[in-house]
């Protein structure tokens, strides 16, 4: 009789947790989010406060590297990424001086590189900041990634307060109408992209084109980064004996071309030089420790470089919950 009694209880506590853990199950399901956290980064340099802002991620295809697939295949293996299809990165970044605030490149502004991309002023407005509190804009270049996102999808400036500084010879290049119409038909994008962006700053007087290693303010100078464009500059910040260069586009792919700087893209003018100076680049941020923003770095795209072979290593900028 006992027996029976406690096989009783407990068939019946069975099924009374069987009951609770089924209820708990359904109060624990909640639909997919499918977004992600704003794309910002803050660190200190000295006394500037920079921020790291995601334009987009995309897939850079094989095809863009001047290499064989069989040279990117173990390459790519090393970050667990298919040679056909790397990750890539867009991103620009935001340096509050204390007297100015100044943007290095402002992404793809939505007019290119498909959904992924355009996603920067958003993450601005997330970082705390509004379009129209920026001072400066300093482009590396007028690649569509870097200068689409001047203006607004209504053609207006987007940074209504803000004069828009790049290299003199970067400018007269893609803005002007000759070299535009004798360019092939997949690069003719590029130019009206970047006259378009270009039209409402200068419409306005604030198209303020500058010359190789110019101080731009103070503790601000370029720093030209020759060949993947006629004017293509890194740009860099000095305060309190601590810096941070931002490079541009000296590397698309960092899964790759770090390890092999001599790998470029097609995307550069002059091929050999782009080469050279990324090779002198990598040597000198690895034997400093410099800082560098990479525009087309893994983002957050801070970090340093270390030399590891005949390659370098990316070691990025931890996260640190008070920069």
């Amino acid at each position: 009789m006992k027996n029976k009694l406690l096989v009783s209880m407990l068939s019946a506590a069975a099924v009374s947790v069987g009951v609770l853990f089924t209820d708990a199950a359904s109060y624990g399901a909640a639909p997919f989010r499918e977004t992600q956290v704003p794309g910002f980064h803050r660190t200190k340099v000295g006394a500037f406060e920079v921020t790291a802002l995601l334009d987009g991620t995309t897939t850079f295809e094989a095809q863009w590297l001047k290499s064989e697939p069989v040279a990117l295949q173990p390459l790519a293996a090393k970050h667990l990424q298919p040679a056909d299809k790397l990750a890539g990165t867009v991103a620009a970044f935001l340096v509050n001086t204390g007297k100015q605030l100044i943007l290095v490149d402002t992404g793809t502004g939505g007019f290119w590189g498909g959904k992924g991309m355009g996603h920067l002023t958003q993450n601005l407005r997330a970082s705390g900041y509004r379009p129209e509190q920026v001072d400066i804009v300093l482009l590396t270049h007028l690649h569509a990634d870097h200068v689409a996102g001047l203006r607004n999808a209504d053609g207006k400036r987007k940074f209504p307060n803000a004069t828009v500084s790049m290299l003199q010879a970067d400018s007269e290049f893609w803005l002007s109408k000759e070299i535009a119409s004798k360019a092939p038909p997949e690069a003719k994008e590029f130019f009206d992209l970047a006259q378009a962006s270009a039209k409402p700053y200068q419409a306005a007087g604030k198209w303020k084109p500058i010359v190789p290693g110019q101080e731009i303010v103070a503790g601000v100078y370029s720093r030209p980064i020759a060949g993947h464009t006629p004017g293509h500059t890194g740009y860099e910040f000095t305060s309190n004996s601590q810096s941070v260069l931002f490079i541009g586009d000296t590397v698309h792919v960092a899964q790759v071309q770090l390890e092999r700087p001599d790998i470029g893209v097609v995307f550069d003018l002059d091929g050999p030089t782009s080469d050279k100076s990324r090779a002198a680049l990598f040597d000198e941020a690895a034997r400093t420790g410099q800082l560098i923003g990479g525009q087309h770095l893994p983002f957050p795209s801070l970090g340093r470089l270390r030399k590891e072979g005949t390659g370098y290593v990316w070691v990025p900028l931890p996260f640190s919950r008070s920069p």
